[in-house]
């Protein structure tokens, strides 16, 4: 059985010849990611068949994707804490002709918008993709005139409520709402609350707020955070990104339980205890902020709301770890736009484009699953799939000098699968998945050995 037979186990079209070519179609996709969609297919009447299957009003883009929520939620259930993470990605289609396109960034700019929900164990192991937004924005129709359409913070809210939905289905399943500052909203707050905290949440604050006064104090959120004793704290190795190379960074921590008023007024004088105690939301306020930082480097400081109690140091570096692993969904979007390269995509219009970015957000879910075991992009640049320290660890560990620039994704992937067992000859095709996650065990000792050397150096 194939992957994509095994993954649309469930998947029901109302036909079965939609089935069929809902799994066919995934498995051409995920066979040459980056090829257009005729380019994928073996022949011209499956290319004909493909671009039928996605013109046919009957498939929607959230049948295709059933059949994978529910394989993600029994993965899922497999665990005790689970990463729930969100962020959205402009899908730039600038000069296409596609009905049903909107404004991005910039009100020249034409495309669409994606916000998936990916969740990820606690160990960075991709579990699926459980809800996704998908939305084009309208036209101002002046300049100084406001936006029509959906409130788009909505999008957060109600991801959190699926998520709150398959928490109460999986009550051994510890489920975590992870997001950036766009998410640090109080309405987001207020709804968890109403509903009994089913998942936890963790975000980015972006919002000095002013503390009630309790006893006659009140003050700013922040300050009164940095004003509290330090607990300790936290060595790691900043990744690469958007210019920046990779450096150490320590970090000392601090954090407060503290109480927010929900923005809901009663009359002065008319409050009850019962009146004041719902007014308020208990939640945790954890500063970690970079000490020493090096001349001609921005401080690397995260301020992260939860409603999760913490007061030890291991569980603020818990609390940080699991927040650092939003990283994902970056590389998530990377696999997405760079590997499979759907904002080349040329269809009609966005709903046949939907449809595709379903299949293709599975195949993307795919890829990064297998990033350390993997067997696809072969000619993609292994640093979109590997850390540094990891495509190098695979070389060491072969006896083999790492190269200068970066090799390519398939290369890598072959040195660790000979860690577990491949032999790589002539007839052998392409390694197995045991194969490369025994050889991955390897390289994440190795890794591991490595970084706590320089972190003993750094300290020392």
């Amino acid at each position: 059985m194939g992957w994509a037979e095994e993954e649309f186990e469930t998947l029901d079209l109302g036909d079965t010849r939609l089935n069929r070519r809902a799994v066919l179609l995934a498995e051409r996709l995920s066979q040459k990611p980056g090829a257009s969609i005729p380019g994928a297919c073996g022949s011209w009447s499956e290319t004909v068949a493909a671009y039928r299957f996605l013109d046919n009003e009957e498939v929607n883009w959230d049948d295709v994707m059933a059949a994978h929520w529910q394989a993600s939620h029994q993965r899922m259930a497999q665990h005790g804490v689970v990463l729930c993470i969100q962020d959205t990605t402009e899908l730039d289609y600038n000069g296409q002709q596609m009905e049903g396109l909107g404004p991005l960034s910039y009100e020249a700019q034409r495309g669409m918008y994606l916000h998936p929900t990916y969740v990820v164990t606690p160990e960075r192991e991709p579990l699926g993709v459980i809800n996704a937004w998908m939305w084009a924005r309208e036209f101002k129709d002046g300049d100084d005139q406001p936006r029509g359409g959906p409130v788009e913070s909505r999008r957060w809210i109600e991801s959190y409520e699926i998520i709150a939905e398959q928490a109460r289905k999986l009550p051994d399943t510890r489920h975590i709402f992870v997001g950036d500052r766009e998410s640090d909203m109080l309405a987001l707050m207020v709804r968890a609350k109403e509903l009994n905290h089913a998942a936890d949440y963790l975000v980015r604050c972006q919002h000095n707020r002013v503390l009630p006064k309790v006893d006659g104090l009140g003050g700013k959120l922040w300050d009164g955070v940095m004003q509290s004793e330090c607990i300790g704290g936290l060595v790691f190795e900043l990744p690469p990104g958007r210019g920046r190379k990779p450096r150490m960074v320590r970090q000392e921590i601090r954090m407060q339980r503290v109480s927010l008023s929900d923005g809901k007024r009663t009359k002065k004088g008319q409050e009850s205890q019962e009146d004041q105690d719902k007014g308020q939301i208990e939640v945790t306020c954890l500063i970690a902020s970079e000490i020493d930082t090096p001349a001609g480097c921005e401080p690397v400081v995260w301020r992260l709301l939860t409603n999760r109690e913490a007061t030890t140091l291991e569980q603020a570096c818990e609390l940080i770890d699991w927040y650092r692993a939003r990283w994902e969904i970056e590389m998530f979007f990377s696999v997405l736009k760079v590997g499979l390269q759907v904002e080349k995509l040329q269809l009609g219009d966005t709903r046949k484009l939907q449809t595709a970015l379903a299949l293709y957000m599975i195949i993307a879910w795919r890829i990064n699953r297998l990033m350390r075991l993997g067997r696809t992009l072969p000619d993609l640049p292994a640093d979109l799939l590997f850390e540094a320290d990891e495509w190098r660890a695979a070389f060491i560990l072969n006896k083999n000098p790492p190269p200068k620039a970066v090799p390519t994704a398939n290369t890598v992937i072959r040195l660790i699968a000979k860690l577990g067992g491949f032999l790589g000859r002539k007839g052998d095709g392409e390694p197995g998945a045991k194969t490369l996650w025994l050889g991955m065990r390897d390289i994440a000792v190795f890794v591991q050995g490595m970084r706590y050397a320089r972190e003993l150096e750094l300290a020392g």
